[in-house]
Parts: structure tokens; C-alpha cells; sequence
């Protein structure tokens, strides 16, 4: 068994981004500056959208862009339950409701196939999840979207580097989202990113991001001499800080090699697990480029005498870290009591629950970090194998 904990999501940094934020310390620009703005015109040029604000979450990103787009009280937006719980409450947030429909497998992604079937005259937005990494099938959610008259806002929290028939995500829907969080791919410790090309919709998340305040209100402070700023929205706290941009810098340069080494960990896998009661993440749809953030099995249950959970525990005594991605948002009480919904009425969704499990995959993983997983896993389901 492996001696040490294997912590899942560990993220890779290295030497220049500990010396950029060092650099930052000392120059007394240590909230939103010029790093920022370095960050947001990198972050840009790497997308191919004219605008990147940066912020100091994905959640923030998300509910800004509900307010950018004019999501209010009443209004309904369609999105996925397999996904983190900060997609549905910035609807909530915004005074809207969150409709979910089921996901498709093997993607997992939501089924563009249902979506035209829950749209009201409510409807307003569609919010499509590029889970793990995978792009959804966008052609479908933008001919829909485009059909009934809705905005579409792209959760890429967990697709920095994805791609969809030959579009980078970021530049296909109308308001994208991004994250940095410690687990993500590119990584500032907090933080998040939008993108769109829409000049409104840049300038209200710009302004409601930081207090309301009128463009560059940060360059108030600067050498090139004080200057009033004006509040024109009722905003929010939500600025990143140069601290996170100046990782930002450096991680980004990396993104490509990091997907790399993220790729090869990914074929070991699939490899490794090839004849295993577990399913392996479906491969790229055609024309896709996948951004491989997560590896999420899906435990054959019916080959074992255990549940999911008991896995995961097992793995953890293995010293082996992992994460679950995700118990479907209509599971949860605040969800399943405020909307009435039951267990099977996403049954996909649910199928998922009940199985997911996701192994660790950073560019921080070794060739022997690899091993000790893989050995892990197999010794555990061995164990309660039928």
C-alpha cells in the first residue's frame, strides 16, 4: 500500500508563479492592477474572445453573468443536474428558477435532445455544463437557443483548454464562465474568468463585478494620478486580485503542457482499467478537443457486493484521494424539497450518482503516483468483486 496520502486535485506550481507573487508583494499592487489586466488580455488572445474579466470565482462568473444577460425574478433557465451546485444557485441568485433536464450517456453532458421539450414562455437561458472537461453538444443547444430566442451562458469550469468543431469554448456561446480553483487545470488558488464578445455584456460584469463602479475604476490609485470613478450599477464584491492574476500568468503559458501529461495519465488509465467491472470515460466526440479535467469511472455495481461509497472508502484507506463528480443537484435536499423533485425523475442523472468516482489526474502526478492508483483501484475491487 502506498506509504504517504495521495491528495486529490493536488495542483502543479511552479517556481516563476511563486516569484510573480512575490514580485506582486512587493510592489504594493496586491488587489485588482495591472496583473489583472495582463491576465485578462492573455486569457483573451488564448481564447479568441474579445473580452476576458477576470473574478475572483466561477460562481461570481456565473452569477454575473445571469445580471449581464437580464435574468430576473420569474424567469426560468434550463441547465444539467450532474453539476456542481453554484450553476443552479446563480439562477436562484438571480431571482430565477433553475429547470433541470437529464444527461445523456455515456457523455454525461446534458441532453440537448430535452431541452426544447422544457422550454416555456419563462424560458429566458441555457445554461449547458462542460462536464469533465467534455464539450456538450453545442451546434444542437446554439440551434435551439437561436430558434426560441435564449441566451446561452457556458459553464467551462472544468474546460479551460476544450474545444468544439474547431471553436475554442469561450467564443460559442454568448457569456462563458471559467474557473481557477485550486483543483482546476489552470489554477490562481480562487478565481474564475468570463468571456464573450458581446460589448453590454462585458461592460455590466466589468462594473457589477467591482461595486458598480465605471470601467478601470482600479486605475484610480495609479502614477497616472487619482480619478473619480462613478457607481452605475448596485454591484458586487467580485474582483480578482493581482496575487491570483500573477499566478494566472504563469499557469496559463503551461495550460498545453500540462494537457499533455493529463492526456498520457488518461491512456494509463484506460489501459489499466480496460477489463475491470467499471466503465472508463467515454473517448472525445469527433471534432472535439476534451480538456480531460476529471477521469470519472462509473462503477459496474451489479459486479459488486458493495456500493459506491464503501469503494471510495476503501480507496481512502489505500491512501488514495478522490472526489465524487457529482451527486445529481435533484438529490440534494434544498433542491429535491424547494422543487418536489423525486429520485428517478432524472434517472441518467441518478445512475451516475449512485456510480461516479473520480481518480486523481494533475500534471503534479508521477509515474509512480500513477501506479500506486491504478494498483489501488485494482486491489480494491478485486476485494469485492462478485
Amino acid at each position: 500500500m502506498r506509504k504517504d496520502f495521495l491528495v486529490f486535485g493536488s495542483p502543479k506550481v511552479e517556481e516563476a508563479e511563486i516569484q510573480e507573487v512575490v514580485d506582486c508583494l512587493r510592489s504594493g499592487w496586491i488587489s485588482t492592477g495591472p496583473r489583472v489586466g495582463k491576465f485578462q488580455q492573455m486569457f483573451a488572445d488564448y481564447v479568441g474572445s474579445k473580452y476576458a474579466v477576470a473574478l475572483n470565482s466561477c460562481t461570481a462568473g456565473l452569477h454575473l453573468a445571469m445580471l449581464a444577460a437580464g435574468i430576473q425574478p420569474g424567469d426560468e433557465v434550463i441547465t444539467t443536474p450532474m453539476t456542481f451546485a453554484a450553476t443552479a444557485n446563480a439562477i436562484i441568485h438571480a431571482g430565477a428558477r433553475p429547470v433541470f433536464v437529464d444527461i445523456e450517456l455515456p457523455a454525461m453532458n446534458i441532453d440537448a435532445q430535452l431541452i426544447e421539450k422544457s422550454i416555456t414562455t419563462k424560458t429566458k437561458a441555457v445554461i449547458p455544463v462542460h462536464l469533465c472537461g467534455r464539450p456538450c453538444n453545442m451546434d444542437h443547444i446554439m440551434a435551439i437557443a437561436k430558434s426560441n430566442n435564449l441566451i446561452v451562458i457556458e459553464d467551462a469550469a472544468h474546460a479551460v483548454e476544450s474545444e468544439y468543431n474547431g471553436k475554442k469554448i469561450g467564443t460559442i456561446g454568448d457569456i462563458t464562465v471559467f474557473s481557477f480553483y485550486v483543483t482546476k487545470n489552470l489554477v490562481t488558488g480562487e478565481g474564475g474568468m468570463i468571456t464573450t464578445d458581446n460589448d453590454m455584456y462585458a461592460e455590466k460584469v466589468e462594473a457589477y463585478g467591482l461595486h458598480g463602479m465605471s470601467r478601470g475604476a482600479w486605475k484610480r490609485y495609479s502614477d497616472e494620478g487619482f480619478k473619480h470613478y462613478q457607481v452605475t450599477y448596485p454591484g458586487f464584491k467580485y474582483n480578482m486580485m493581482d496575487i491570483q492574476a500573477a499566478m494566472g500568468i504563469h499557469q496559463l503559458k503551461r495550460l498545453e503542457k500540462y494537457l499533455k501529461r493529463r492526456n498520457e495519465i488518461w491512456q494509463r488509465y484506460n489501459e489499466a482499467f480496460s477489463e475491470m467491472p467499471l466503465q472508463t470515460p467515454a473517448p472525445p466526440e469527433k471534432g472535439t478537443k476534451h480538456a480531460c479535467h476529471l477521469y470519472t469511472i462509473l462503477l459496474n455495481l451489479e459486479e459488486l457486493t458493495v456500493d459506491r461509497d464503501t469503494i471510495q472508502q476503501a480507496l481512502h484507506e489505500e491512501n488514495i484521494g478522490t472526489g465524487i463528480h457529482f451527486i445529481s443537484l435533484h438529490l440534494h435536499p434544498y433542491y429535491r424539497n424547494t422543487y418536489a423533485y423525486e429520485a428517478d425523475d432524472f434517472p441518467k442523472a441518478l445512475y451516475v450518482s449512485e456510480r461516479t468516482i473520480s481518480l486523481p489526474l494533475s500534471a503534479k502526478l508521477t509515474d509512480e503516483d500513477v501506479a500506486d492508483v491504478i494498483a489501488a483501484v485494482k486491489r480494491v475491487l478485486a476485494r469485492y468483486h462478485r
